[in-house]
């Protein structure tokens, strides 16, 4: 299931050419201001910093404390607060420069891995459904439900893992652009595949509205038997 990365690769995103046969249908990454938004949660940090700022203005203000006591508590958390927030980018800017998702028609493969390059491989044959979660500006994940045989360990793969799933982890495609299309020909290849009917993209029925930016709207690919 898995490659460690040590030798160089001989096409980006691969461990190893490909066999004769197999060819890539797609590839891709993360787009960082997503990944910022809906993996790292970005703005919420911000949020809870500038709170903690106010809270630390205020009641230091309510306890009679001297300016200069008020303006050090109060810089202390803005400066703690930019640390994380420069962290978090940091993170989101490492993972987009060294991930790289590829469909070939016979397999997912993912090369993930900020301090040690990993390489998954999964093959149509393992994957059961896929999991499409728009989040906004054409942006989204999918989350691969892989057979129960299947070890996949959710630390490994984290932050490419769906949220949650710690009992039986998903791979996940995270926030890459035109969601909608790589579904598209994740579907196809998956159809193709195992030689069924084409794949069904599902909505949600309570809208059939477009995603606003930064909402979640869920889909999913569901194998249906010839």
């Amino acid at each position: 299931m898995t490659h460690n990365d040590f030798e160089k690769e001989p096409i980006p995103g691969l461990p190893a050419r490909l066999p004769q046969g197999e060819n890539i249908l797609w590839q891709g990454k993360p787009d960082q201001q997503s990944f910022l938004r809906n993996v790292m949660h970005f703005r919420m940090i911000a949020v809870y910093f500038l709170a903690l700022a106010i809270w630390n203005l205020t009641t230091g203000m309510y306890d009679g404390l001297a300016p200069g006591q008020i303006a050090a508590s109060v810089a202390w958390m803005v400066v703690l607060g930019a640390i994380v927030l420069c962290m978090a980018w940091w993170f989101a800017r490492a993972v987009e420069k060294t991930t790289i998702y590829t469909i070939t028609n016979k397999r997912v493969l993912m090369r993930i891995g900020v301090a040690l390059p990993v390489t998954f491989n999964l093959p149509f044959s393992q994957i059961v459904s896929a999991d499409v979660q728009q989040t906004g500006y054409g942006t989204g994940t999918i989350a691969l439900s892989v057979k129960e045989h299947t070890k996949i360990s959710w630390m490994v793969l984290w932050p490419h893992a769906r949220p949650w799933k710690l009992a039986a982890p998903q791979p996940a495609v995270r926030t890459i652009s035109d969601v909608d299309n790589v579904a598209r020909i994740l579907a196809d290849g998956l159809a193709l595949a195992h030689g069924i009917k084409p794949i069904r993209v599902e909505q949600p029925s309570r809208s059939n509205k477009p995603s606003q930016p930064g909402k979640a709207v869920a889909g999913n690919l569901q194998l249906e038997n010839a």
